[in-house]
């Protein structure tokens, strides 16, 4: 039987695994087996939302083996170390608990379509002190530990004493990213001071958002960048654009200029690449991020029988430019690769990948939403704020729930979303 393995369950990855275990794994056309070196699956787009406490990663995760148990297809937990490309087989490194005992041994598992859908990691550019005094928001566990921090640091206004100081949070990068989690940090102000974070106000949080370009949101329009930047201004946000950073400390940020930024926590989301094993792995193409070539079908340059997925992939569209790293690509290309894997095993001509950009927006919490729409609503372009961008932002998750689960399941879901508002707690305290 033809084995089939996803490496990768992020948002491209698992929506295409669970495609292939629908149609080919439960009806024993395939083997199909997604690998991942974490239990559980969170749309990625939401980390910003897990680091202030806005979401909860323990009722909104997905179980992977859940999944594989409900939709056709099998999990192995694991970190990729290998690939043998003649021998048709990965490797996946050795398992240990947090005391460093050996759970699982080095495993090889064999293929006959293998696919890449491992995504991206922030890339720091070599930046000194990042790596030692940054958080990265690349995965739940980074953004709970920015949390867990975030908490520490407000603890002291739920004394009664009189507090001068302020929390210094600094924010390197001012794509959706950057922008988005720094709205949402003063929702979880004002969302704390309820909970008994008495002292706590706007006041008590000195926010600075750094961008190395002269703009913020460089892949919008400048307009709806620009009124990004004054809903974040008036929250209180420190804005400063053409800033470099060329320094992390345990005091700061230091800019090219010599001008030290103070900071309690600092956030790097400046930037993306693939991860660093990937580089030449198994002989394949890569380019200079670590990410690996692929052709038109998303199949690599150098393998037909491995195509690359999501973030990881260097893809390039007509014009000549490669595919931006977003959900909506993921998502795009684990469409065309389950058409096109199908079509492989059926002996059948593969159809080109080709990227159709829906635009993009930018949640600003609970403030507003501002964006650009392409294509979808409109022949043209059309430029959406406030409630009915917040709505279409909201429905592009409700999309990808809806290609994991069905229509039946989504809608229960945000019924139970919809109870536990008044059930539990509007920010995660813990």
């Amino acid at each position: 039987m033809t084995k089939i393995i996803v490496v990768g369950g992020g948002a491209g990855g698992l929506e295409l695994v669970t495609k292939l275990g629908r149609a080919l794994g439960r009806k024993g056309k395939a083997t199909v087996t997604l690998v991942d070196k974490n239990r559980t699956h969170l749309w990625k787009p939401l980390l910003h939302e897990v680091a202030t406490g806005a979401m909860d990663p323990g009722v909104e995760g997905l179980s992977y083996r859940s999944q594989a148990y409900n939709h056709g297809f099998n999990f192995q937990l694991g970190t990729l170390t290998g690939l043998d490309r003649e021998q048709k087989a990965i490797v996946l490194a050795p398992i240990y608990d947090d005391k460093g005992k050996l759970l699982l041994t080095e495993r090889t598992l064999k293929y006959d379509i293998l696919v890449l859908a491992i995504g991206s990691v922030s890339n720091d550019f070599g930046t000194k002190g990042v790596r030692e005094h940054c958080i990265y928001l690349d995965s739940p566990q980074q953004a709970e530990r920015f949390h867990n921090k975030m908490l520490d640091l407000f603890l002291h206004y739920t004394n009664d004493d009189t507090i001068d100081d302020t929390v210094d949070i600094a924010i390197v990068g001012g794509g959706a990213t950057g922008v988005e989690l720094s709205a949402e940090l003063y929702n979880a102000v004002d969302y704390l001071k309820t909970y008994g974070f008495k002292k706590l106000g706007p006041e008590s949080l000195r926010l600075t958002l750094v961008e190395a370009g002269p703009r913020l949101l460089p892949v919008l329009p400048e307009r709806i960048a620009a009124m990004a930047r004054k809903e974040l201004e008036l929250l209180g946000v420190d804005v400063r654009t053409e800033t470099m950073v060329v320094e992390a400390t345990s005091e700061g940020l230091i800019t090219k200029n010599g001008e030290t930024i103070p900071a309690n926590l600092m956030v790097w989301a400046a930037g993306i690449k693939a991860p660093g094993f990937l580089k030449d792995i198994g002989g394949l193409e890569t380019n200079r991020i670590n990410q690996l070539a692929v052709k038109a079908t998303l199949q690599t340059t150098r393998d037909d029988n491995i195509y690359v997925i999501g973030d990881c992939a260097f893809c390039l569209q007509e014009n000549g430019k490669p595919v931006p790293p977003r959900a909506q690509s993921a998502h795009q290309m684990a469409t065309r690769a389950f058409t096109n894997i199908k079509a492989q095993l059926n002996n059948k001509p593969l159809k080109p990948y080709i990227y159709t950009d829906h635009g993009s927006l930018v949640n600003l919490s609970n403030y507003t939403t501002v964006g650009l729409l392409m294509g979808s609503l409109s022949r043209g372009t059309m430029t959406v704020e406030g409630r009915l961008a917040r709505t279409i932002y909201v429905s592009l998750y409700r999309m990808h729930q809806i290609a994991l689960h069905g229509y039946m399941r989504t809608g229960l879901m945000m019924l139970v979303g919809r109870m536990n508002r008044y059930l539990r707690p509007r920010l995660k305290l813990h």
